[in-house]
């Protein structure tokens, strides 16, 4: 099967690495720019999710929105973000309207653009952890 790979319009590659490298714990695969007075384009990985981030007006809008299914340990990835206390965001672990054994988490970064982590819990969570 092909493999889609989205990709993200950005316009600050120093807002871009904060909140994807340095708070999310995505690292850079591939950087390209032309010279310095060009835009760069990423391509950045967490283990097997893989996003492309651009800066060049013609790839793609900005506030796009990707959802990430059967993202593993997503508690634990929540924690770790949440410990990390990032200044511009704030998200929580909610029960999926869809499915009460689905948890979510959706983060937005510095552009708008939206990504929602999913995983299917074994078991419904415990009524007292998730809002």
């Amino acid at each position: 099967m092909a493999i889609a790979r989205p990709i993200f319009r950005i316009f600050d590659y120093q807002k871009a690495t904060e909140f994807y490298i340095d708070w999310l714990g995505f690292r850079v695969e591939n950087e390209h720019r032309f010279g310095d007075n060009f835009p760069v384009y990423l391509q950045i990985s967490r283990g097997d999710l893989k996003l492309h981030l651009s800066e060049h007006h013609g790839d793609c809008s900005p506030g796009a929105r990707i959802h990430i299914e059967d993202f593993t340990g997503l508690e634990e990835y929540h924690q770790k973000l949440t410990a990390k206390d990032y200044r511009y965001n704030k998200p929580s672990l909610q029960k999926a309207f869809w499915n009460p054994n689905v948890i979510c988490m959706e983060v937005i970064d510095p552009f708008g653009n939206r990504m929602t982590f999913t995983e299917e819990l074994s078991q419904e969570p415990a009524q007292n952890e998730l809002a």
